[in-house]
C-alpha cells in the first residue's frame, strides 16, 4: 500500500481493456482492479504493465458485488469506487478523506461527476445537489438517499456492515438498496460539491439492454426493501414501460424468491425520506 494512502480505489470491470489503460495510469494509489472474468487480456495486461495495480481474479462475472471483495481487501479506512471508464480528479480523494475524517457518522461521500470531454454535470449528481433532504447538523453537505457507484467514497466500515452491493441486484442501479440500507443502520450520506469524479462512458452500450435492467432492478429493489405499494407502483411502470420494461419484469421473477428471502422493510423515517425524494423527481 502507498504509504500514507487513505482511500483505494476499487475497480471492478469485465472485458474493457481499452478503457483501463486510459483510466488507470490517473488512479491515485492504492489500487484494486477485480477482473470479472474478462477474455480479452486483460489480467495479463494490467499486471504486465500496471505492476503497482492488485488484480484480482474472481474468475466469473460477480456483476457489482466484485467491488464487495477490493473494499474487503483494501487496507485504508475508506474506499472509492470507479468504472473502468472513470477517474478522480487530481486531490479529489484527499479532500474526500478530509471530510469523512471531519464527519465521524458519515458513510458515503456523493461526488460532482462530470461526464464526458465537455465535463457536464451528471443528472444523478444534480439531484443530489438539489436534494430536499437538506443538511444535517453533522453532515458536510445536502442528505442523499442514493449515489452514482462511479463517483463515490465510502467509509469500509460502514459499507461492510450495510453488506455492501447484492447479487439479487447484480449491476445496474445497485446503489439504491445500499444508501437506503446505510440510512437504517444510522450511518450518514452527503454530497460534496469539491470532490470531483470524471465519467467518459462509451458510446458501444447497449440501450436496451440497460432499459431492461433498470426495470428489472427498481422492482426487484422495491421488493427488497419497500413497502407493497411501492413494489405495485414499480410493476405497473414496468408494464408500461413497453417491450423493454416488460422483458425486465419477466426477468426480475426469476429473481423473487431470493429477493423475498432478504426482504426487509426500512424504519420509517428512511422511507419517509425516500418517498420525499420520489416526489421531488416526480
Amino acid at each position: 500500500m502507498k504509504h500514507g494512502a487513505r482511500v483505494t480505489v476499487v475497480v471492478a470491470s469485465k472485458d474493457r481493456l481499452r478503457s483501463l489503460t486510459r483510466t488507470l495510469p490517473l488512479h491515485p494509489r492504492p489500487v484494486i482492479l477485480v477482473d470479472n472474468g474478462s477474455t480479452d487480456g486483460t489480467v495479463t495486461f494490467v499486471r504486465r504493465h500496471f505492476p503497482d495495480v492488485h488484480v484480482v481474479e474472481v474468475g466469473r462475472n460477480l456483476g457489482a458485488p466484485a467491488r464487495n471483495i477490493g473494499v474487503q481487501m483494501a487496507e485504508t479506512a475508506y474506499v472509492a469506487f470507479a468504472d473502468d471508464d472513470s477517474w478522480w480528479a487530481p486531490g479529489a480523494l484527499e479532500r474526500a478523506a478530509d471530510v469523512l475524517d471531519a464527519h465521524p457518522r458519515l458513510a458515503v461521500v456523493g461526488a460532482r461527476v462530470l461526464v464526458g470531454p465537455e465535463e457536464r454535470l451528471d443528472t444523478v449528481s444534480e439531484q443530489m445537489r438539489d436534494s430536499p433532504l437538506g443538511v444535517e447538523p453533522d453532515l458536510p453537505g445536502p442528505s442523499v438517499l442514493g449515489f452514482l457507484a462511479c463517483g463515490v467514497v465510502v467509509r469500509k466500515e460502514a459499507f461492510l456492515d450495510a453488506g455492501g452491493f447484492d447479487d439479487v441486484i447484480f449491476f445496474f442501479g445497485e446503489e439504491e438498496r445500499l444508501a437506503v440500507d446505510l440510512a437504517a443502520k444510522g450511518w450518514g450520506l452527503a454530497y460534496v460539491d469539491d470532490v470531483v469524479a470524471h465519467h467518459h462512458p462509451s458510446p458501444a452500450r447497449d440501450p436496451r439492454g440497460r432499459q431492461v435492467l433498470a426495470a428489472r432492478n427498481a422492482v426487484l429493489t422495491a421488493v427488497l426493501r419497500r413497502p407493497w405499494r411501492v413494489v405495485a407502483r414499480r410493476t405497473f411502470q414496468a408494464l408500461r414501460g413497453g417491450s423493454a420494461g416488460r422483458e425486465g419484469l419477466r426477468t426480475a421473477m426469476r429473481r423473487l424468491p431470493r429477493a423475498l428471502a432478504e426482504r426487509r422493510e426500512l424504519p420509517t423515517s428512511v422511507e419517509r425520506a425516500r418517498r420525499t425524494l420520489e416526489r421531488a423527481d416526480d
